[in-house]
């Protein structure tokens, strides 16, 4: 029986392009999304029957879509992938408390209460893997990114932390931190301001969705089974 994955945040690039390379391998996927379930059904399209196992339309934002989610999500998967994405750019001074409980419920509060939901079947099963998608911000912080900098600098303990607690049950967990990756979650920048990050980077580019899946591909098979509680950065060198 192939393995199941769930993919939270399967309408972005990233998760997209993590969701067809994990179905080209032979993995069964659900789909996790908020608001553009376009991107969703188009991506249904270009999976095997077979291998589709459900979308799940969620707003991990608030407490209450949190729960409603994982009332209706089966607990028997073999991984799960944190990949959604939420934003918030200005001066930190300026942000309200909704956003800020928004951004925390999606990247902080919904990856503890999913991966609660979903690790006595691992546990059980003796064997899972786990992966987030976090940020450069998270280890490194941000100007007028700051709270965003905030969770993605707890997700990153969280997996440092969880890793020790799980590994004997036969669990590992990992993070990815991309960089600049040429996805709309920088469609806020203008074409002066890319051009000026790139330029930083020591390989001079953005980098590519499909390069992000690369590194979760790796980090969910056996290639790396004795790889966790790491954040592997994808960045083409810019720290």
């Amino acid at each position: 029986m192939n393995k199941r994955v769930l993919i939270l945040g399967a309408s972005g690039e990233i998760g997209r392009a993590t969701a067809l390379k994990l179905v080209a391998k032979g993995y069964e996927v659900g789909l996790q999304y908020n608001a553009n379930e376009s991107a969703v059904s188009s991506l249904r399209k270009e999976i095997p029957s077979h291998q589709y196992s459900g979308d799940f339309q969620a707003d991990l934002s608030t407490n209450e879509g949190i729960v409603t989610f994982l009332d209706t999500l089966e607990m028997e998967w073999d991984a799960v992938i944190f990949a959604g994405g939420q934003m918030w750019t200005g001066i930190f001074q300026d942000m309200h408390p909704e956003d800020m409980d928004a951004l925390y419920n999606v990247h902080v509060k919904a990856v503890w209460m999913t991966t609660k939901h979903v690790l006595p079947y691992m546990i059980h099963q003796k064997a899972g893997s786990i992966i987030l998608v976090s940020s450069i911000f998270g280890i490194e912080g941000a100007s007028l990114e700051v709270a965003y900098s905030s969770v993605k600098g707890a997700q990153n303990s969280f997996v440092k932390g969880l890793a020790k607690e799980v590994a004997p049950s036969g669990i590992r967990v990992n993070a990815v931190a991309p960089g600049l990756i040429d996805t709309k979650m920088n469609a806020h920048l203008t074409k002066d301001e890319l051009t000026a990050l790139a330029e930083e980077i020591p390989m001079g580019r953005a980098g590519k969705a499909e390069e992000v899946s690369d590194a979760i591909d790796f980090l969910i098979n056996g290639r790396s089974s004795y790889i966790t509680g790491q954040i592997i950065q994808i960045n083409g060198g810019w720290a």
